[in-house]
């Protein structure tokens, strides 16, 4: 398959060449063994898989050996890792034992698709020795190949009137997704997600948490597909779902670890206006395609025949490229901004000197001055630490809309 250059390609090789052990994880068949292959080291890189059943037998039937095999003067790369807990240990031992040399770093890239915080007693063993990078399906910019991270560019670029060309919004959603089938277009996407889906289930979640209705969680997928963007009502989910309130909490952290769906807080911090917030989050789905697969919906025919639904699929699109942006940045956060009177404001992204930027979603190929009206409040709310605010649309031309307001084109997500 055709190499794709990835935006964390830099920052995971920085790292590397800084830490004694990298954990790179994310949703299964995003290309985390391939990018981790490309990177630009100080060694010479040697690759293992725990997907080969005689490797994943051989490191969990003697840990000690199997660590003690791999060459320390080369960047060992071992895919899948969490299949096999029992290295964990040996793993720090080397890495410890290494310390005593002048050199302690490039010694481990670890790849794997569940979060490895949700297994405390695996990164527990580890804390201090390693750093944790996430990689997600293609951005629209890396489908493209045009190396823009629009979130960095919003942050530190001079935003100028400008004229965009007419883009097909649905096939850049269509291809903002997992390389295979972003750069293999005779695959067919149905069989594909079955195939995948059944795979998190039987694999992924399992290595989680031995669950004994598998099926459940698949209804979960569905219910909360009807609710991307909103404000979650978990009382209604579990009434649909048929599920307990601890069940539904340990099958929401399952699909949120397996990278299947995420989470963005609410924002709700002290201001001038004395505002008051919802303090809900609301949940999207890592892919889009995804989302539609889960859904039984054929994206196109949604775009011409469902706009409501079809607000709520852009929505979860934008979101997505916000998480897949930001992961290649520091200190970067993202939340939503919702007042209890019910204006909100779809993202917040805020750095660490609590500067914002707001963004506001909308469908539409025009767009008016009322469009703008939450943009405003959130610029009121935030006063000084207010850094920009737009309204991201489906039409062609960039231009303000205000002091630090502007209408921004899709297309500013790639160009």
């Amino acid at each position: 398959m055709t190499y794709f250059k990835r935006q964390l390609e830099k920052l995971l090789a920085q790292t590397a060449n800084t830490r004694p052990l990298v954990y790179l994880n994310g949703p299964r068949q995003v290309g985390k063994s391939t990018l981790a292959e490309h990177i630009q080291t100080d060694k010479v890189i040697n690759s293992v898989s725990f997907d080969s059943p005689l490797v994943l037998t051989a490191a969990k039937a003697d840990p000690i050996g199997f660590i003690q095999s791999l060459p320390l003067d080369r960047l060992n790369i071992i895919d899948e890792v969490q299949k096999a807990p029992e290295i964990f240990v040996q793993l720090k031992i080397a890495i410890d034992q290494a310390r005593k040399t002048p050199k302690n770093t490039s010694l481990f890239i670890l790849t794997g698709s569940a979060n490895i915080l949700a297994v405390p007693t695996l990164a527990q063993e580890l804390v201090g020795r390693m750093s944790i990078l996430t990689l997600l399906p293609f951005s629209a910019s890396e489908y493209k190949q045009t190396g823009k991270n629009f979130i960095d560019r919003l942050w530190h670029d001079r935003l100028e009137y400008k004229e965009y060309k007419n883009t097909d919004i649905i096939d850049v959603i269509a291809n903002a997704t997992f390389p295979e089938i972003a750069i293999e277009d005779r695959i067919n996407r149905v069989q594909w997600f079955d195939d995948y889906l059944t795979t998190i289930l039987q694999r992924d979640i399992m290595t989680l948490e031995n669950i004994r209705s598998p099926e459940k969680i698949v209804q979960l997928l569905i219910s909360l597909s009807q609710r991307v963007g909103s404000l979650l009502n978990n009382a209604n989910i579990m009434k649909e779902t048929g599920l307990d309130a601890k069940t539904y909490e340990k099958y929401k952290a399952l699909i949120i670890n397996t990278f299947l769906t995420y989470e963005v807080e609410p924002w709700s911090k002290p201001n001038k206006l004395n505002k008051r917030f919802v303090k809900k989050t609301k949940l999207y789905f890592s892919d889009t395609n995804l989302l539609c697969y889960i859904m039984r919906r054929d994206l196109r025919d949604i775009y011409k025949n469902d706009p409501l639904v079809m607000g709520h699929i852009f929505e979860n699109f934008i979101a997505s490229e916000i998480m897949k942006n930001l992961k290649s940045l520091a200190d970067i956060s993202v939340s939503h901004f919702n007042l209890s009177d019910g204006k909100e404001v779809d993202f917040v992204l805020e750095n660490r000197h609590d500067e914002a930027i707001g963004i506001e979603v909308k469908l539409d190929k025009t767009v008016s001055d009322q469009d703008f009206a939450n943009i405003r409040l959130l610029q009121k709310t935030l006063d000084s630490k207010f850094k920009r605010g737009i309204v991201l649309y489906a039409g062609n031309t960039l231009l303000p809309f205000g002091n630090n307001i502007w209408a921004v084109p899709i297309n500013y997500l790639w160009e």
